[in-house]
């Protein structure tokens, strides 16, 4: 699989807007491209470089990674509780080498909040249900706030 690939297949899904940054892509859901700054909490994201940590060695060639939120049930039932415990760079002490390619694991710093990442995946078959999921509850947050709005 390659970043264009997944990149095609982000931007398939009704509502998405990518953004991007120092070469990283930022999936959000946002049907009509007006979301405030505040609101613009990517559900996906495609890291490339070791631009935010280390842990990922994500400076050697062809090395990125996928990051997906995901809800509280389906992160538990893949890998049990969040992990809380911080070492001194703030990496998440989840038990995982963070390094590993091609293995789905808690996110080294945003797994706290049920997000999960692969490094260089070489299948997408098995991605597309996290996928799926992590769009689908973009899109259940963004319907829930628009019905506090009005209300």
């Amino acid at each position: 699989m390659t970043i264009e690939e997944l990149d095609r297949r982000f931007r398939e899904y009704a509502g998405v807007r990518m953004l991007e940054g120092q070469g990283d892509l930022f999936y959000l859901y946002d049907p009509a491209a007006d979301l405030p700054p505040e609101r613009q909490q990517p559900f996906a994201t495609i890291v490339t470089g070791d631009h935010y940590e280390q842990v990922s060695r994500l400076d050697e060639p062809g090395a990125w990674r996928l990051n997906l939120a995901l809800t509280k049930a389906t992160y538990m039932s893949l890998f049990g509780p969040a992990p809380t415990e911080r070492n001194a760079d703030w990496v998440l002490d989840s038990g995982h080498d963070y390094s590993a390619r091609d293995t789905l694991m808690p996110h080294p710093f945003y797994a706290a909040q049920y997000w999960v990442a692969i490094v260089n995946p070489t299948g997408l078959d098995q991605l597309l249900p996290l996928i799926q999921e992590a769009y689908d509850f973009a899109a259940r947050k963004f319907a829930n706030h628009q019905a506090r709005q009005s209300s």
